[in-house]
């Protein structure tokens, strides 16, 4: 029926909404160019500013995932907060188009808030 492929498209479409930590992405089998949100904290010393593009490290205090973004980045984005990323992951850099930040963990899902380093 159209409704049954309907919620079957809208199913594999929703994986847009998932968060997945450095960790989960570089496990996943994520095909390049797909989007997803990456979610942890931004690595201590790993800010860099080229012209408009920001480099920057995402990382869930196991994995690390090198992250760009072109354009001016949230206020409370800087290191040792917490970020979530939409975008894609090609050729082992995650191309951000769009980034949020927090000024604490609460982006991050509490097994992984447990793990951030005291």
């Amino acid at each position: 029926s159209a409704l049954g492929t309907s919620l079957v498209l809208f199913s594999l479409n929703s994986k847009l909404d998932l968060f997945y930590s450095p960790s989960e992405m570089l496990a996943a089998d994520i095909k390049p160019g797909y989007r997803i949100k990456l979610g942890g904290m931004v690595e201590i010393g790993s800010i860099q500013r080229e012209g408009t593009t920001i480099f920057f490290v995402v990382t869930d205090f196991e994995a690390k995932v090198p992250v760009s973004f072109e354009g001016v980045a949230p206020d409370l984005f800087k290191e040792n907060s917490g970020v979530v990323a939409l975008g894609y992951y090609s050729d082992g850099l995650f191309v951000a188009e769009q980034i949020f930040a927090k000024h604490d963990e609460n982006y991050m899902p509490p097994e992984l808030a447990r793990q951030e380093p005291k």
